[in-house]
């Protein structure tokens, strides 16, 4: 019998290359036909091994989920950018691998993200998703987060909208 274990940790250089690949094999799987094409695989090269190690490195707060030692997703956290809502802390961003979707993992990263900010003192979290990213949507609803404001992405001169949730 083999146990796996599952481990929520603050990422360290070394996990940059797992890091990366998360990243792409996330961001194909919840952009591709949302975001165009080019734009997107833009985005994906610009975030290498490379990126993330500097990320890690200049002290930006990156969580990874790992199981059985492997790197099965991350969340960048950090002081919320959107001044109209008075909700302190952020998730920029929380992606798992698309094998590790839909069985817990991701709750359980986002409530390790949610604990980290209010550790840090920030009251309150908000999280930005695509309104077209349907999973993306039902995931945060489903855990809780109220739809309380709008934005706008622009990708390739197309516009898309971006839906704010929160928690207070």
């Amino acid at each position: 019998m083999n146990t796996l274990t599952i481990d929520i940790r603050k990422a360290e250089p070394r996990d940059a290359d797992a890091i990366a690949d998360v990243h792409q094999e996330a961001w194909r799987g919840a952009y591709s036909g949302i975001i165009p094409h080019r734009a997107l695989t833009t985005m994906i090269n610009r975030r290498g091994a490379d990126w993330w190690a500097n990320a890690i490195r200049r002290a930006a707060t990156v969580l990874v989920v790992e199981i059985g030692g492997r790197i099965a997703g991350y969340a960048t956290i950090g002081k919320n950018r959107a001044r109209e809502l008075k909700q302190q802390g952020e998730i920029y961003e929380l992606y798992m691998r698309p094998e590790y979707q839909g069985i817990g993992l991701g709750s359980r990263l986002f409530k390790a993200a949610r604990s980290r900010l209010a550790d840090h003192g920030l009251k309150g979290m908000v999280v930005w998703a695509l309104e077209d990213n349907q999973n993306a949507l039902s995931f945060y609803t489903g855990i809780g987060g109220r739809d309380v404001a709008e934005g706008i992405e622009i990708f390739e001169h197309k516009a898309l909208k971006k839906v704010a949730f929160v928690w207070d």
